[in-house]
């Protein structure tokens, strides 16, 4: 660990660093919010072990990929990436993540495909309500975490500030492994300066200042170790005065590390902690031979045996990222669980169960094309991928993110990892017709990368609809449309599917007489219409005696009923809730048909809107609302005045509360984005369908206005 040495790392600068065995490879996700330093830390690590220069060039002997563009950056900034590199002999696969909460799909990814969790914190910002939620998922599931407070050298750092915060956060077992001080790092558990001003960390002896500043943190380093040691002993030596041997601490503490127990506090700044950092990722972080594998079952959902990452196992593979460039086509990153993966083989690709969202099921074999590894835009080719270690496959053309990879002979399906809903709609259209004959193929690229993304075509509103997880979230789909893809799409408002119905009972007559030469018309109902209860949908009662309407029209009748009550008879929404009642009518030898009779029925619902008031119906939906204690107040209220009913409110565990409420649909289209700005991003909600109410009369003037006007 850091804490032993500051020794020489392994890494060549454009050479594919590769794995032949689990325990020689370490999965790490970094965690924090945008700003906190994940990407520049990233970089800091591929520049202490070589793989990158200083200047953040990678050679490769024909490509050069220049870390520092913006536009890979960008990238980074709302992707999940892959960053491998090797120290002493480790091949290390960094997750980097978005600091975004609307990119939290693929922050999920990044969980599921690694094995230990690096929360970075900024040492000038602190910590947000995301990296909060994001420490309780990973505590849930037990991940071996660690934290690094970044930015140390900034002139608003305030480390002991910052390092208090994540005490406060993360509970129990948060404790600083190194303290910044005058352009280096003190070393706790050994005591030891090591000084970073020369640009090479060199270890030195510290002055005098520092020695009650290191007695103050050591004294609860250690005791935080050894209640985490297998060794009851330890304590009761400590707490005698017995000095523990730094070697036996800094085992404990790898171990407790690794079954996460223990969650070390690392420091970084310019130039300063690299090296430290890396012997927490490869002593103190597991292997993937420690990490539990997620459940497995055959495509069909039969039981399979409990699966070990073991190369020569049998193939269980998964696609945690897909994206696809017009030129180099889609690019699939796969951990592989267990077996071992090589270029060329053939797969069984099974699908992930998002249908609903517009992902089709998988069950097809596919050709594994090149196997690589990534480093900025360089791709550097690999032979294959042994079980536990991450790599980048090409022209996978079935499988998308979250698909399982196995052996074409022996299927099998991967327990997919819980994806949030999307919960803000944003309705599009094609700018031109050649946009539009372009824009079905470029959205099925996108939701293929995105399990985030549900693409909606409402057939009532006539609306294409994107359910995105935010407003960033939105703009980054609508600009790879238009710059991966070449497809200009428009925002437009978002229609909310309405309804109509009767507010009284009242008697009209149908009447379709036509007389032109020849074969006529004749047609004529009389109906009686009254509102049902709501949710009572639509019954048509016949009560025609004596033959007034001859039997076989009845039904043509019903017919031209149902047809107008499709259309509307108000602002053109659907009609529900309504009872019909064919009492009367005259029907022609001759002239009377099937299609006379339904024009009468569609006349005579028309006649009827305008003898009794016609109501409009909005959706309304019941919803439920986890936020921070704090926040409870203000998300009540805001409740309140987007016309809706608070129902009650429950404790969740510790400082939550779940606030449910009914509220009209038409006043939560962009609940995501307010509930976020509210509840400085701890909030969380689900929506379902309740039922439709009467639409107050003010906003239903402006509904029918708006309409004619169309």
């Amino acid at each position: 660990m850091a804490d032993k040495t500051t020794g020489a790392t392994a890494g060549a600068a454009g050479r594919a660093p590769a794995a032949d065995r689990p325990d020689m490879v370490r999965n790490v996700v970094l965690v924090g919010h945008s700003g906190a330093g994940k990407t520049t830390l990233v970089e800091a690590l591929l520049a202490a072990t070589g793989t990158i220069s200083r200047t953040g060039r990678v050679e490769d002997g024909t490509t050069v990929s220049d870390f520092d563009e913006v536009e890979v950056r960008q990238q980074r900034s709302v992707n999940l990436t892959l960053a491998p590199l090797v120290h002493n002999g480790i091949k290390i696969n960094l997750l980097d993540t978005p600091g975004y909460a609307d990119f939290v799909g693929d922050l999920r990814a990044g969980l599921r495909a690694a094995d230990a969790a690096l929360f970075v914190v900024s040492a000038a910002e602190g910590i947000d309500g995301l990296t909060k939620l994001l420490w309780e998922e990973c505590a849930s599931v037990g991940m071996p975490r660690a934290v690094v407070i970044t930015k140390i050298d900034h002139q608003r750092a305030d480390f002991d500030a910052v390092l208090t915060s994540c005490q406060n956060a993360f509970g129990d077992g948060v404790a600083p492994l190194y303290l910044p001080h005058d352009g280096g790092l003190i070393a706790l558990l050994s005591q030891r300066f090591i000084d970073y001003s020369g640009g090479t960390p060199a270890v030195r002896e510290p002055s005098g200042d520092t020695i009650d500043t290191i007695e103050q943190y050591r004294g609860m380093l250690i005791e935080g170790i050894i209640q985490e040691s297998e060794d009851e002993s330890l304590m009761d030596r400590y707490l005698s005065g017995e000095e523990i041997d730094p070697k036996v601490l800094i085992e404990d503490l790898e171990k407790a590390v690794a079954r996460g127990g223990f969650y070390p506090v690392l420091a970084s700044g310019a130039g300063i902690g690299a090296q430290e950092l890396l012997e927490i990722i490869t002593q103190g972080f597991p292997s993937p031979l420690e990490h539990p594998l997620p459940e497995v079952t055959t495509i069909d959902g039969g039981a399979v045996r409990a699966l070990a990452c073991d190369p020569d196992g049998p193939l269980v593979a998964e696609v945690v990222k897909t994206t696809s460039d017009p030129y180099v086509g889609r690019i699939s990153l796969v951990r592989v669980f267990s077996g071992t993966l090589r270029p060329d083989m053939t797969v069984h690709v099974s699908g992930h169960g998002l249908a609903d969202r517009g992902h089709e099921d998988h069950d097809v074999d596919e050709r594994i094309g090149t196997l690589s590894s990534p480093l900025g835009k360089t791709q550097r080719v690999t032979g294959k991928c042994v079980a536990g270690d991450i790599t980048a496959v090409a022209k996978l053309a079935r499988a998308e993110t979250g698909d399982t990879l196995s052996d074409k002979d022996r299927p099998l399906l991967m327990r997919s990892w819980t994806m949030p809903d999307p919960l803000l709609p944003v309705a599009i259209h094609a700018k031109s017709k050649a946009d539009e004959d372009k824009l079905s193929q470029a959205l099925a690229r996108l939701v293929a990368e995105d399990p985030t993304l549900r693409l909606e075509n409402n057939a009532e509103t006539r609306q294409l609809v994107l359910w995105c997880m935010g407003e960033a979230h939105a703009d980054v789909l609508l600009d790879r449309l238009a710059k991966r893809y070449g497809v200009e799409v428009e925002r437009v408002d978002l229609r909310v599917p309405l309804r109509e119905t009767f507010g009284g009972r009242c008697q009209a007559m149908g009447r379709n007489v036509k007389q032109t030469g020849g074969h006529g018309q004749y047609a004529i109902c009389h109906l009686e219409v009254e509102p049902l209860p709501s949710g009572g949908g639509f019954e048509f009662v016949d009560k025609i005696v004596g033959g007034v309407v001859p039997r076989q029209f009845i039904p043509s009748v019903e017919k031209g009923v149902r047809t107008q009550m499709e259309r509307g008879v108000l602002a053109g929404y659907p009609m529900v809730d309504v009872k019909v009642t064919l009492y009367d009518g005259k029907a022609h030898s001759v002239d009377s048909s099937d299609m006379a009779f339904q024009i009468a029925g569609s006349l005579a619902l028309k006649e009827a809107a305008g003898k009794v008031s016609t109501l409009l119906l909005e959706p309304v939906d019941e919803i439920s609302v986890l936020v921070d204690d704090d926040y409870v107040g203000s998300v009540m209220s805001d409740l309140s005045s987007r016309r809706g009913r608070v129902l009650g409110t429950e404790p969740v565990g510790t400082g939550r509360t779940l606030v449910r409420a009914e509220v009209p649909e038409l006043e939560i289209t962009r609940y995501a984005i307010d509930l976020r700005s509210m509840s400085h991003g701890t909030g969380a909600f689900q929506r379902t369908f309740l039922r439709y109410e009467p639409l107050p009369g003010h906003l239903a003037d402006k509904v029918v206005s708006a309409q004619h006007d169309d």
